[in-house]
């Protein structure tokens, strides 16, 4: 479909009439030129005051084609001095110079049939021409989805078809909404828009009233001769104009008074006179958001009384536009916000694991999704690496994804195994309703072991990259998704070598419209062992630089869906980092503690926490020993801090509380406090572990 001229003017042959700026403001064409339709063709009359030079002819008698003008607000012919100019024939249907004396034969008007008195112009079908430029410039002010598209929209569509110039003045800031603004109402220019200089045709400058500037090869720009800011006083007179919303002549009492107020001091002077200027507010849906400011030169034909009618049309469009892009904006502003706070902001530093991440909108119009991926510190220097993928990508797919990650947290905070949790999620799934399906893959790292948990719920399997460059899709049960409820899974335990990377991703990234998820799970297995060869087999590649160049793999019709990926790289702890004794729940267990830490940290050289080291594991073992019925554990792990955990048979947690001054307990959790790093306690399937860290040197 062939988008109509947005211009007034008759397009000059081989310029695009849907150019992005509109038609030139002159178009000169020739007498009886075949481009004009029919009915604005007449028999020829013989020249005399009102009428053209014959053809051939022109102003000089040097056989210069006269410039004809266009069906509206084009610059008038020259003519001889003393000549009669032909002024727009009656309806406010402008004539043709040099066209007024194309008739039908018998001298009779085309269109009514009527017969015209001599030199009387020929009307044209001005109403149709309107509609044209009403129609185009209407859609291509919808074409804008943010402020910013709209109102240049409106700038490029009017400038120059319908005015040489115009200010866009828009509230700020602007109400969402049905928002009550409080405060007063202060308007900003927004946008200013004019002739750029290599569109005058005629090499014609602005007046000194649009352009202040001597030099007239450089044009000023409109918003240094006006204020940015304008507030609108109550009862004041650009106040009334902006209540009766309908535009307005700049000549009109009520805008002459309200024009220094919007334009500031000697902002009026951009203002030609006459009705070379129309003062538009611009309506949304609930209250007026601003204004807009047509302005011609003054050699042109000034505005009429249907131009009114063509700015009123434009502002309502403009305003109404404005009015919805302000909504999705804030729409948008609450989408990111709701998925930035359901992702996590930061990701951990476990021991012996380091971590990346990346996550990617399906598209940038709707930026959130399902999509999630969470590390959980757990005890004992574990790790719980969690993706997930709700189905959609919508408002209600991330509402729901937030809920299944804080059940999945809370889930690992109790020390589940891994097909506990995505039991336990499967159930909270069926709560949120019937048709809440989710994927979920769900992995418990051990650095001590080196070892890894995994449980899926038709859940993609992940892809373990080894040190040597070689990519495994790791064999892992597929299980049935969540929300599907009755249903067992089934967990795997699995070799984590020192220097491999586990890659856990959903499916947005392996399948598409252009190919099935199988193809793509190869694909991003050729991937990774192509990047892991560029750095040789005793180098793993950086995780960062591997995440960038696995979504490289993407092609143009592979975002049918948001992508979550979570890379680990699995450091592991050195068995000689590691220390670990059972003790039995005597009294004596306090004191062996001791013993036994001593010895550790002088071979480790860390004899400078020895005396901190002893009094902390005595307090905690002590603690441990008193209510248990079971051997209690002491660990020590040496990494860039030094970690104790004792556990016990007894879920109850320790509690800091404050002790009285007759109690002879009750002050140990204290010093732990104190002295420590940091502490804590975390229950467990089969009891509690009561930790603490501190720094080494």
């Amino acid at each position: 479909m062939t988008e109509q001229p947005t211009s007034f003017e008759r397009p000059q042959p081989g310029v695009d009439p849907a150019e992005a700026r509109g038609a030139l403001l002159r178009t000169p064409k020739q007498l009886g030129d075949p481009a004009l339709p029919d009915r604005a063709r007449a028999d020829a009359a013989p020249g005399g005051p009102g009428t053209a030079a014959p053809r051939g002819a022109g102003k000089d008698g040097k056989g210069k084609e006269p410039p004809v003008n266009g069906p509206e607000h084009s610059q008038p012919a020259t003519t001889e001095p003393g000549a009669h100019r032909p002024r727009p024939a009656p309806e406010a249907i402008p004539a043709q110079p040099g066209a007024e004396q194309e008739r039908t034969t018998g001298g009779q008007e085309r269109r009514t049939g009527r017969g015209l008195p001599p030199g009387r112009p020929m009307p044209m079908r001005r109403d149709g021409d309107r509609l044209r430029f009403v129609g185009a410039a209407t859609r291509r002010i919808a074409r804008g989805l943010d402020l910013d598209e709209i109102v240049m929209g409106l700038c490029r569509a009017t400038v120059p078809t319908f005015s040489d110039a115009i200010l866009v003045y828009l509230r700020d800031p602007l109400p969402v909404g049905d928002e009550r603004p409080t405060g007063p109402v202060v308007l900003r220019l927004r946008r200013t828009d004019r002739i750029p200089p290599e569109r005058d045709t005629d090499e014609v400058l602005l007046p000194s009233a649009f352009d202040p500037e001597p030099e007239p090869s450089a044009l000023a720009d409109l918003s240094t001769l006006t204020t940015e800011l304008c507030e609108v006083r109550p009862g004041g007179a650009l106040n009334e104009v902006l209540r009766g919303v309908r535009p307005v002549f700049a000549d009109a009492p009520a805008a002459r008074d309200a024009l220094p107020e919007l334009l500031g001091e000697g902002g009026e002077a951009v203002v030609p006179g006459g009705q070379h200027a129309i003062l538009a507010p611009l309506r949304g849906r609930r209250r007026v958001i601003g204004a807009a400011l047509f302005l011609r030169r003054p050699e042109r034909l000034a505005f009429e009384a249907d131009d009114l009618l063509v700015a009123a049309q434009l502002a309502t469009h403009s305003a109404l536009g404005i009015d919805k892009a302000v909504l999705y904006g804030r729409e948008a502003y609450i989408a990111d916000e709701l998925q930035r706070t359901m992702l996590p902001e930061t990701l951990p530093r476990p021991t012996g694991v380091r971590l990346a991440s990346r996550y990617l909108p399906a598209a940038e119009t709707a930026r959130v999704g399902g999509d999630w991926y969470d590390a959980i510190p757990l005890p004992g220097s574990r790790v719980a690496l969690v993706v997930g993928d709700v189905m959609g990508h919508s408002m209600t797919s991330a509402a729901i994804m937030g809920q299944l990650r804080t059940t999945a947290q809370t889930l690992a905070g109790l020390d589940l195994p891994p097909q506990e949790v995505l039991h336990h999620l499967d159930e909270q799934a069926q709560r949120l309703g019937t048709d809440r399906m989710a994927t979920c893959l769900y992995a418990v790292y051990d650095p001590v072991t080196h070892r890894i948990t995994i449980a899926n719920a038709g859940h993609p399997p992940p892809v373990l990259l080894h040190l040597g460059g070689r990519a495994e899709v790791l064999r892992v049960p597929p299980g049935a998704p969540i929300g599907v409820g009755g249903v067992d899974f089934e967990a795997v335990e699995l070799d984590a070598p020192a220097g491999a990377t586990l890659l856990l991703y959903t499916d947005g990234l392996v399948e598409s419209r252009l190919r099935d998820v199988w193809t793509g799970i190869e694909q991003l297995r050729e991937k990774l062992a192509a990047t892991a060869q560029l750095t040789g087999p005793d180098h793993p590649p950086p995780l960062e630089a591997l995440c960038d160049e696995v979504l490289d793999m993407l092609g143009p019709g592979d975002r049918d869906d948001d992508i979550a990926l979570l890379a680990a790289r699995f450091d592991g702890i050195a068995p000689s980092d590691v220390a670990y004794w059972t003790l039995e729940p005597e009294e004596t267990a306090p004191g062996q503690a001791r013993r036994l830490a001593r010895r550790a940290l002088a071979r480790w050289d860390l004899e400078e926490l020895t005396d901190s080291v002893e009094l902390l594991v005595s307090e905690v073992v002590t603690n441990a020993v008193r209510y248990a019925s079971r051997p209690v554990t002491l660990r020590l792990l040496r990494t860039d801090v030094l970690r104790c955990e004792v556990g016990d048979d007894v879920p109850q947690l320790p509690r800091l509380r404050q002790a009285r001054a007759t109690d002879e307990g009750g002050r140990g959790l204290y010093l732990v406090n104190k002295l420590a790093r940091r502490w804590g306690a975390t229950r467990l399937s089969t009891g509690k572990v009561v930790w603490f860290e501190l720094n080494r040197g």
